[in-house]
């Protein structure tokens, strides 16, 4: 029994070596397994690390090339410089080139000095970035730079003539000239430089084929013959008025349109940005007040001072025809003046007597209820006194404007007239049928003397 338990012993032995060592090959083959699972998962990472660092360099390669790219158009626009346009646009143009309604050619010598120079010729002909460039070029727009000028040219007279008509009316290159060439106004050699302004508004207004086509006055000759003209012209006076003064420079409008500064309402106020002080007695004066009370027939500065042809007040001429110039709206005062003395003497053309506004003002012309106006009964003695020295209350007493035919304003007026025309009416029926009652007696008396033979001797 010893011997056969030593033997089981050993069997047992031999089992557990042997199981050890299978142990031992599965665990290995086991991690084989897992080396050969895991090697395509890890292949796959790195294939995709691999891709995403290609991707991202990919990407970094594109940004290089747009960088570059942009670099080189940037490089080619800043390149592009005045210099260079003008070395082909400074030359004299072609057959072709002048052919253009737009010529191409760009006089350098003119181009210098102009306010366009300072900005560049790709600031205005944007669509230009490098050389050479395609024939065809898209117009240049004026209100890229100058907006709140085009906005206010866009509800112009001109412009919407040129809306509704369809035709050629001035624009900005009309007035400013060449665009290669244009000054500043405060230049003068500018188009719109003070002295040549009105000059320059003349190549229309002064045009008498333009004005009868169009329809608008020729008013150039009017002005340069004008004390504007003359102290713009002859005198060199900055401070004259001009066209731009009166009806503005882009924003010209209609002198019907309320917002015009020639429409009848706006016209002291226009007037009055130079005569200041006269615009504050015109103001406080009658023409004034109804101007301001709404009256559409009140008196403005241009009915009495004209609106191109304004003369020197202090001209003979203008004096005498200011009687006329107030009868337009004063008739039956027009009438009585010119029944009395002072205007006799008017008429025969004597400058030293009195007229409209040697008693009544020129600016300041207040109602004679108005205890400050010049022909209130208290200041008629110092009124009429500037040339009858010495003037009474019983000399300022008669009617300045006497006006026979008005019974109600002058009774002991109206009935001596209808008693002098009565008396004169009798005197000349009297005298005129004794008249021909004599003629008729002469007539038959001469017959019966030729009758018995008796001369007329």
């Amino acid at each position: 029994m010893a011997h056969g338990s030593k033997r089981t012993v050993s069997s047992r032995r031999m089992v557990s070596g042997f199981g050890r060592t299978t142990c031992a090959i599965a665990a290995l083959l086991l991690s084989a397994v897992a080396m050969a699972q895991a090697a395509p998962t890890k292949a796959a990472a790195t294939t995709k690390d691999a891709a995403a660092t290609k991707a991202a360099a990919t990407t970094k390669d594109t940004a290089a090339t747009k960088d570059a790219a942009a670099t080189k158009a940037a490089s080619t626009t800043k390149a592009l410089s005045d210099k260079d346009c003008l070395g082909c646009h400074n030359l004299k143009a072609s057959a072709k080139l002048q052919a253009r309604a737009v010529s191409v050619y760009v006089n350098a010598e003119i181009y210098q000095p102009s306010v366009h120079s300072t900005v560049g010729c790709v600031a205005c002909h944007s669509d230009i970035h490098a050389f050479p460039h395609p024939d065809s070029v898209k117009p240049v727009s004026c209100a890229g730079c100058h907006p709140s000028q085009t906005s206010a040219y866009a509800g112009s007279v001109h412009a919407i003539a040129k809306r509704e008509t369809k035709q050629r009316f001035p624009a900005c290159l009309d007035c400013h000239g060449n665009p290669h060439g244009i000054l500043a106004k405060t230049d003068p050699k500018s188009r719109v430089y003070p002295l040549n302004l009105p000059r320059t508004c003349g190549t229309c207004h002064g045009n008498p084929e333009l004005a009868k086509k169009y329809g608008f006055p020729d008013v150039y000759a009017l002005y340069m013959d004008s004390i504007h003209g003359f102290a713009l012209t002859s005198d060199g006076l900055l401070v004259a008025a001009t066209c731009a003064s009166c009806h503005g420079a882009h924003d010209i409008l209609s002198r019907k349109n309320p917002k015009s500064r020639t429409f009848p309402k706006n016209v002291p106020a226009t007037c009055g940005a130079c005569h200041a002080g006269v615009q504050v007695e015109y103001l406080a004066g009658a023409h004034g007040m109804a101007m301001v009370a709404g009256r559409a027939n009140a008196p403005v500065c241009t009915n009495c001072h004209t609106a191109h042809q304004i003369a020197q007040v202090d001209v003979k001429t203008w004096q005498l025809k200011t009687v006329a110039t107030c009868g337009n709206c004063h008739k039956t005062r027009l009438q009585s003046y010119r029944d009395t003395f002072h205007g006799q003497v008017t008429e025969l053309g004597f400058v030293a007597t009195a007229r409209c506004w040697s008693c009544h003002g020129n600016h300041l012309i207040l109602r004679a209820s108005n205890p400050k106006s010049k022909v209130a009964p208290a200041n008629l003695p110092a009124t009429c006194g500037k040339c009858h020295h010495g003037a009474a209350a019983s000399f300022v007493s008669y009617e300045p404007h006497p006006n026979p035919h008005d019974r109600k304003q002058n009774p002991g007026l109206y009935y001596a007239a209808l008693f002098m025309n009565l008396l004169l009416l009798v005197v000349f029926v009297f005298f005129g049928l004794h008249t021909a009652l004599w003629l008729a007696r002469s007539s038959v008396g001469g017959s019966r003397g030729n009758d018995n033979g008796v001369s007329g001797e």
